[in-house]
């Protein structure tokens, strides 16, 4: 088995000492400019264009490899400034990829400024719909009012009066949703130094009964990430009473906040 094709994990601004973890094995760097790339060389039967198509289709292929590939940029980002590259970035020559460092060389070294001592943290928050309701009328001045004015009706004014509130329910948790979620965001986002909106997830995804309300990215100073993580822990415990919760993931190497067009 020939290996004729360049997997590039990422680009760093010093040069890795590849040979001080097992899990290097196999890697090595190209230099270009003074930019280091982190690369092994890979079979054409696994990571051609046309057998790489087919290998993502391979769950199992595909969850070991994946894993693999952001470990690897992971234990290098410990030590070392790194721009990851996506899984699966494939060139057919060093000159291809010596190219491309040339070409988007600028670029490049402002990335690095941007993420240099930074790690990326992921944030979703979700929202339990009936513990809000629960907390609807301590919550809402409107349901309040309409509760008070409930028991004190008739049965036959009680029952229309409950079918209005059952509607400014409704109203009232897209409200609270977006308030508590802007809330939480602004209040994370003043811990870190960039951060990006992700697309919400669906519940067939996220294998959870509650609702996602935010999905984002942060850049985190390194040295600040303790103190984030105290201050999310905090966050956690004072919004979960009104049925919200916060997920944190990470630290990650920084794919939110890098757009690099590779070229094959």
């Amino acid at each position: 088995m020939i290996n004729e094709l360049i997997y590039v994990y990422c680009i760093s601004d010093r040069q890795p000492e590849l040979g001080k973890h097992p899990d290097f094995e196999g890697l090595r760097c190209i230099l270009t400019r003074g930019i280091f790339t982190v690369v092994k060389m890979v079979p054409n039967s696994e990571f051609s264009e046309e057998n790489l198509k087919k290998n993502l289709s391979d769950l199992g292929w595909l969850d070991t490899n994946a894993r693999e590939h952001i470990r690897t940029i992971s234990l290098l980002m410990e030590d070392y400034n790194v721009i990851p590259f996506n899984f699966g970035t494939i060139y057919n020559s060093q000159d291809s990829l010596e190219k491309f460092i040339r070409d988007y060389y600028d670029s490049l070294i402002e990335k690095f400024e941007l993420i240099g001592g930074k790690e990326e943290w992921g944030i979703k928050i979700y929202y339990n719909r009936n513990v809000l309701i629960e907390q609807i009328d301590e919550l809402s001045t409107e349901a309040a009012d309409l509760e008070n004015q409930i028991m004190a009706s008739s049965p036959g004014k009680a029952f229309l009066l409950r079918r209005k509130k059952s509607e400014l329910i409704e109203n009232e948790l897209n409200r609270l949703t977006k308030t508590y979620g802007q809330e939480y965001y602004n209040e994370i986002k003043q811990l870190s130094d960039a951060t990006t909106l992700n697309n919400l997830l669906p519940k067939e995804l996220t294998g959870r009964e509650d609702t996602m309300i935010l999905n984002a990215a942060f850049l985190i100073q390194r040295v600040k990430a303790n103190d984030f993580n105290a201050s999310i822990i905090s966050l956690k415990k004072k919004c979960v009473n009104v049925g919200f919760d916060i997920e944190v993931t990470g630290p990650w190497p920084p794919f939110s906040f890098i757009s690099i067009k590779e070229k094959l």
